[in-house]
């Protein structure tokens, strides 16, 4: 009886130990494609993503004042209610997750599309 308390507690400590207590949550990525009714009035912003760096509209700025960047850039959306397009490109070295520690970034943001162009060939 010892013995077999012995293992299931081996297998216990085995499943707790092995298991991932992390949440995984999703990032709703949409493809792009024609604005209906025209091109917009607003032009779209230019978000540049580095591994170490983060640029919008050429100008530097880090990851947590990337909201306050974004409302100082003019309106959040243009005139009629569509969401406001910021084309994101990518850099050789990014990975994924700091992809999606902006996307998480952008998400809390109203008014914002970001739209992913892809690595660049530096």
């Amino acid at each position: 009886m010892t013995s077999l308390i012995d293992v299931i507690f081996l297998l216990l400590l085995f499943f707790m130990l092995s298991s991932t207590f992390s949440k995984f949550s999703e990032i709703e990525l949409t493809a792009g494609g024609s604005a209906p009714g025209g091109a917009a009035e607003t032009p779209p912003l230019f978000l540049r993503l580095g591994q170490d760096d983060l640029s919008l509209n050429g100008q530097t700025t880090s990851l947590g004042a990337l909201q306050t960047a974004l409302g100082q850039s003019g309106p959040a959306s243009v005139a009629d209610d569509r969401p406001r397009t910021v084309l994101v490109s990518l850099g050789q070295d990014v990975t994924a997750q700091r992809l999606t520690d902006l996307l998480g970034a952008l998400r809390g943001t109203e008014g914002i599309s970001p739209l992913i162009l892809g690595g660049s060939s530096e």
